[in-house]
């Protein structure tokens, strides 16, 4: 079982930037898919950003053009650069790793944008 260890969130202020940084304990070419889901309370998971193997990248609407997803294939990491952060960004995000329609997942790290 993959270990996916996130990093990188915390408190910003409407308008600020994060990154978010995903390490892997193998090789992501591993996996079909990586990527993040967002979850709020009482709300379903969503998917936020993913990139497949072949370098291909997918975004939920309310995200597109706010956040970049890459990956760093010699460090098994995978990054969520978060720019021009809403209030109703605030979530734990969580990173995943997929293959064959098998998820891993990581702990979750909470991002909170509020002034």
């Amino acid at each position: 079982q993959v270990q996916l260890v996130e990093s990188g969130g915390g408190l910003v202020q409407p308008g600020g930037s994060l990154r978010l940084s995903c390490a892997a304990s193998e090789s992501i070419f591993n996996f079909n898919s990586v990527g993040w889901y967002r979850r709020t309370p009482g709300e379903e998971r969503e998917l936020v950003a993913a990139i497949d193997i072949g370098g291909n990248v997918r975004f939920a609407g309310s995200v597109k053009g706010r956040f970049t997803i890459s990956r760093d294939d010699a460090k098994n990491t995978v990054y969520l650069q978060m720019n021009s952060l809403k209030p109703e960004d605030t979530a734990v995000y969580y990173c995943y790793a997929a293959v064959h329609f098998r998820y891993s997942w990581g702990q979750g790290t909470q991002v909170t944008v509020s002034s």
